[in-house]
């Protein structure tokens, strides 16, 4: 109806009676309303996504950075359009964002650090502080989770890493340019973990690493997956994923992407302390 009103403001037809101006208004208004009514801007559609792509293909992004859509559905039939993102990580670079006295929407974030992707990060308490550790440009802040969680980290090498911190803890003598920790991991060596979660039907978002070593960043923007549900979709899922880490879900999810014909904007509903930032090398 956007595009009546803009469309019917100032016409004038010389000559033409009233009635037939009316029966044309008539007319546009019923074939207007057979238009698919369009979703929210928080899942892919025409309105957000160039060219409407079709499912289960994926598009590149740009260099090393591949974009694909997803139709996930549990075995009770809650079902979400999935957003995925594959980096070869060869051909980017990755940050942790951090400003806990000047949160932003992931829109914000976005235009502030003009990046070729962009995550939300873990958790964060009411004052904005990360309730784990964060490593931004080298710079720590917070501790470190103890027996469980994950973390994702950039080494003094550059090299991008994601690992369980019940398997593997951290150590304050590793050197680290980047880091963030969450929790729970959902899914480690190929199969899903075991963990105590409550039931809540969420937003989620999701970091995760394949078996060819790709990183990946998905997102489900409505309110549908449990986690214990995402853990068991990601394992029968065709990404091959080795090991995937719950990221703060809920109103925290936000997902953009910036490359070539693809671009992803999924807003998050609340300022943001602590986002994951790539960019091309």
């Amino acid at each position: 109806m956007g595009n009546y009103n803009h469309l019917g403001q100032g016409i004038h037809h010389p000559g033409r009676s009233p009635w037939s101006i009316i029966l044309l208004c008539l007319l546009f208004l019923s074939t207007a309303c057979d238009v698919p009514s369009i979703g929210g801007s928080s899942t892919p559609t025409a309105s957000n996504v160039p060219g409407n792509p079709q499912l289960n293909t994926w598009y590149s992004a740009s260099r090393g950075v591949e974009v694909r859509y997803e139709d996930w559905k549990t075995d009770g039939g809650d079902q979400d359009t999935v957003t995925i993102v594959r980096f070869d990580l060869r051909a980017v670079t990755l940050s942790v964002g951090y400003q806990p006295a000047q949160p932003l929407v992931m829109s914000q974030w976005m235009q502030q650090e003009r990046a070729t992707a962009i995550i939300n990060g873990g958790f964060f308490d009411l004052n904005d502080q990360a309730t784990a550790l964060v490593i931004s440009h080298g710079q720590v802040f917070g501790e470190t989770y103890t027996g469980f969680g994950g973390m994702l980290s950039v080494d003094a090498q550059g090299h991008i890493r994601l690992r369980s911190l019940r398997q593997q803890p951290y150590n304050a003598s590793e050197q680290l340019s980047q880091a963030i920790q969450s929790s729970p991991t959902l899914v480690l060596d190929g199969k899903r973990t075991q963990f105590n979660a409550d039931a809540t039907q969420n937003r989620r978002s999701i970091v995760a690493m394949d078996r060819q070593g790709r990183m990946l960043f998905i997102a489900s923007p409505s309110q549908v997956f449990t986690l214990n549900q995402l853990a068991d979709l990601l394992t029968s899922s065709d990404l091959s994923i080795d090991i995937a880490l719950n990221l703060d879900g809920g109103s925290s999810t936000g997902l953009y992407v910036n490359g070539g014909s693809q671009h992803v904007a999924i807003d998050s509903y609340v300022r943001l302390p602590l986002v994951v930032i790539v960019k091309a090398r």
